[in-house]
């Protein structure tokens, strides 16, 4: 069998009888939006360490769990603290939870994450719809043997970020009042911010907000077919653009301060998410 697939094969059987629901959406929570869980009606919570084999974040704020709970009428497997490549896993565990939520029954995949902004449009707080990604220095997920059981050797990335999902967050938002840009995010391996000349580099590659997660987690869900939609946090101006050095901090109060408006959109997303779910019946 396939070392990826057997992998994934081992931690879905290690807590199948743990899964009180098969989840119809699956949710990634980013900085500042860990706390979004308890806003939800929770049916069961499954810690990392209980998943044989499963990579564990060891990123401050990070919570490590998945959370099963319904938004309105949506099930939805919530992932309460990411693992990132610059944590030191190979690509394939950082993705892992991914294809995990996937096969649970997941059918459509919300990227959320902290970002910082290189469109000098955008100020710190705002949030942004990921409209497509670029992948800059991290490996792409689907190197090596191609897991046939999850997709093809070669899929198609004309749309990773479904259209008609964006849609839907963009009227939610509206309905919600939450102010919405769009854009283009990168993804970089990090655990450094990144230098003023990286950030030239990629507003003239035609970025709009960087980070350090999201983009491998996208190829891999829908090289399995989900249906992906992403939303960021512009915690921070990029390097060059912002005033003054980085920081960790800085991240954290922004997303912190920009999460009460944050949850709102996430969770009437989710809601709105079952008039698409209902159509793929």
């Amino acid at each position: 069998m396939n070392p990826v697939y057997e992998k994934l094969e081992t931690c879905y059987q290690s807590i199948r009888g743990k899964i009180p629901f098969r989840p119809k959406a699956a949710l990634v929570l980013g900085s500042g939006l860990g706390g979004f869980a308890d806003r939800l009606r929770q049916e069961a919570v499954i810690d990392y360490q209980e998943i044989r084999g499963f990579p564990v974040s060891t990123v401050s704020g990070h919570q490590g769990r998945f959370v099963f709970a319904h938004a309105g009428n949506v099930p939805v497997v919530i992932m309460q603290g990411r693992v990132h490549y610059y944590e030191g896993y190979s690509i394939t565990d950082v993705v892992l939870p991914i294809r995990l939520m996937g096969k649970m029954g997941a059918k459509i995949l919300l990227l959320t994450n902290a970002s910082g902004g290189i469109n000098s449009h955008f100020q710190p707080g705002d949030l942004m719809l990921i409209t497509d990604h670029i992948s800059c220095f991290a490996p792409n997920p689907l190197i090596g043997q191609n897991t046939d059981q999850l997709g093809v050797r070669f899929p198609d990335m004309s749309k990773v970020y479904d259209p008609l999902l964006g849609q839907l967050i963009e009227e939610t938002a509206h309905q919600v009042n939450v102010p919405l840009k769009k854009g283009v995010y990168v993804q970089l391996t990090g655990p450094s911010y990144e230098t003023p000349a990286e950030i030239r580099m990629l507003k003239a590659l035609g970025g709009d907000a960087v980070g350090m997660s999201t983009v491998c987690e996208a190829i891999a869900a829908n090289h399995m077919g989900l249906r992906v939609c992403g939303i960021s946090c512009v915690t921070n101006l990029a390097a060059g653009i912002s005033p003054h050095p980085l920081s960790h901090q800085e991240v954290k109060e922004t997303a912190d301060r920009t999460a009460p408006l944050f949850q709102n959109l996430v969770q009437a997303s989710l809601e709105a998410f079952e008039t698409l779910l209902e159509e793929d019946r």
